[in-house]
């Protein structure tokens, strides 16, 4: 069940919050969490049952551990490195069963010219965000932080639809607290801020990402294939994709936002303009920003973090964003697209050190712009291995777009114009555009809603607003009956 089906739309979600409304008026706080359960474990449960008993023993599992983890703490406050590390071991252990046995058993094969069999191994939905959640949330009880909520809260915070999918990647203070606050009384501002949420998710999932999808995807598919690549047919595939990632990452954080504060709780947001940013540690720090929260807290610092010199510092920033490149997928794009990530990081905390040294520390409008300029291109180069079905692949579009195959910019039968005009116009909204974060920041849409700036469009509670809505609700409607998958959900 995906959140853009007409059966989410118009079935799962006014079902869920009618049956939120009753049990929160008949049985309180309680039932309205038992509720929400439930509803996550039927939305959950509706793609795989099998899937289902995984996560349901990984929680059974993982809360154990952290009950355990609370009944030996110290005075300090520490808890039993026993039981993380065995916690965090079999958590591991499941997901990298699960993500890498095909991928380690390949490598091998390549390697060592052996013919080990692939398992074929089908990736459980959602596997590496709820396992990195619940991590999360072992470190933070050998620390003594996850301290006054019981076994309905955590099966609550794991299980909760509109972040179990594709998160964003929550933390148990992010939302424990509000889940002893909710009473299942549905609040009219709630509704109208999580709906309008929703619908901008919505319109930007299927009426822009999934129209750009097809000149991105008909481009790497001619590259897989040892098609030749004009410059303009690979500039413009990749800057197709940079549009569909974009649109498809952000849509999906604004409706799992959207969907939690129609139930009276907020989300971090996960997502603040990305490509508007103007270096790329400005860009991690727009871009999946609940990831980015959890591999420095969680990976960068106990790694050492800055705590033993420069050189040090370097070699753990590259070695975090190695492994957040693997976490994305089981394959040598991915880890590519990690060391790119790494080296970009490293050079732009270079760069900004040689700065301050020479004393550039206000830079004018033409460095800014340069600066925002290369960030981009870095950003498109390293998208490129995201998207590319192999090393190969990607290098032969890199290849393309530097001019190995001339600089003809002709008509091509990959692209239209029409396609062309939709690419433009969508890099100019991601480019120029106040996000809904900011649009609606009046409003509080979500846990962080301050690391967006208010801006000159402000959402208010207003026939204006909601004629706007209902507009994009429609056309949304209209561009549903073909239903795809968000990009985020085979990560």
């Amino acid at each position: 069940m995906l959140f853009n089906s007409y059966l989410f739309v118009l079935g799962f979600l006014p079902l869920t919050l009618a049956g939120l409304w009753v049990c929160g008026r008949r049985g309180g706080p309680q039932a309205a969490i038992t509720w929400l359960i439930l509803a996550s474990v039927a939305f959950y449960g509706w793609w795989s049952l099998a899937d289902l008993a995984l996560i349901v023993v990984l929680t059974l599992v993982n809360y154990g551990l952290g009950w355990l983890q609370s009944r030996s703490w110290d005075r300090y406050g520490r808890g039993n490195r026993s039981l993380l590390i065995i916690g965090i071991g079999l958590d591991l252990a499941i997901l990298g069963y699960f993500k890498y046995t095909d991928f380690s058993l390949a490598t091998i094969n390549a390697l060592t010219g052996a013919s080990l069999p692939m398992q074929h191994i089908i990736l459980p939905l959602g596997i590496s965000f709820y396992t990195f959640q619940k991590i999360a949330f072992l470190a933070d009880s050998y620390q003594g932080k996850t301290r006054g909520f019981g076994f309905r809260d955590y099966c609550l915070f794991v299980t909760f639809f509109p972040q179990l999918i594709a998160g964003p990647i929550v933390h148990h203070h992010d939302v424990i607290g509000q889940f002893k606050a909710l009473t299942g009384r549905l609040k009219a501002e709630d509704l109208a801020v999580g709906l309008t949420l929703f619908v901008f998710g919505l319109f930007k999932k299927v009426v822009i990402a999934d129209h750009v999808a097809p000149t991105s995807d008909a481009v790497f598919a001619a590259a897989q294939s040892g098609q030749a690549l004009s410059l303009g047919e690979a500039w413009i595939g990749s800057l197709a994709y940079a549009v569909q990632l974009y649109f498809d990452f952000s849509g999906y954080s604004d409706m799992a936002v959207g969907l939690a504060r129609m139930c009276s709780i907020r989300l971090p947001m996960n997502f603040n303009s990305p490509y508007q940013a103007g270096d790329i540690i400005e860009f991690w720090r727009r871009w999946h920003m609940t990831l980015s929260r959890f591999l420095r807290d969680y990976l960068y610092i106990p790694l050492g973090g800055n705590r033993h010199g420069e050189s040090r510092r370097y070699v753990n920033l590259f070695l975090t964003f190695l492994i957040g490149g693997l976490w994305h997928g089981a394959a040598w794009t991915f880890l590519a697209w990690g060391a790119l990530h790494g080296l970009f990081t490293c050079l732009c905390h270079g760069w900004r050190v040689l700065r301050a040294r020479l004393g550039w520390t206000n830079p004018g409008w033409l460095a800014r712009g340069c600066g925002w300029l290369l960030t981009f291109l870095c950003v498109l180069v390293s998208w490129v291995f995201f998207r590319a079905d192999s090393c190969t692949s990607a290098l032969a579009v890199l290849a393309s777009m530097a001019g190995s195959r001339g600089f003809s910019v002709a008509a091509s039968p990959l692209i239209s114009h029409p396609e062309m005009l939709l690419v433009a116009g969508s890099l100019l909204i991601a480019f120029l555009a106040p996000n809904t974060m900011r649009i609606l920041h009046a409003a509080e849409p979500c846990l962080n809603h301050t690391e967006a700036k208010p801006c000159w469009l402000a959402w208010r509670l207003s026939w204006a607003w909601a004629a706007i809505t209902a507009l994009l609700a429609v056309l949304a409607l209209q561009s549903m009956s073909k239903v795809s998958h968000f990009l985020y959900f085979q990560f």
